[in-house]
């Protein structure tokens, strides 16, 4: 299924900016980013589970905040891209 993970922390202090670059590791393990904290992400349920814990676990629920939009398997016809960035195939190798 397709997912979209979407984030925002707080990087007032040293703690928050480390907490972000936490974060977007993680996400980068799972998908593709589609914008600065937006990745496209095709997994399955485990790895859904896996990846909401995982982030769970870094961010601070007083200050961050994390949302996930579940697209399903068939996620092709809903999606758009429109403007700069060639959208890419996140089902495909995603070796760069």
């Amino acid at each position: 299924m397709l997912i979209l993970a979407t984030y925002d922390v707080a990087t007032g202090s040293k703690s928050g900016a480390k907490r972000l670059r936490k974060v977007a590791k993680i996400c980068q393990n799972y998908g593709v980013r589609v914008q600065n904290s937006v990745f496209e992400c095709v997994v399955d349920q485990t790895q859904y589970t896996t990846l909401k814990l995982q982030l769970l676990d870094i961010i601070d629920p007083t200050a961050d905040s994390l949302r996930f939009y579940q697209l399903g398997n068939q996620y092709q016809n809903k999606v758009e891209h429109f403007g700069a960035k060639k959208a890419l195939k996140v089902e495909g190798n995603l070796i760069f």
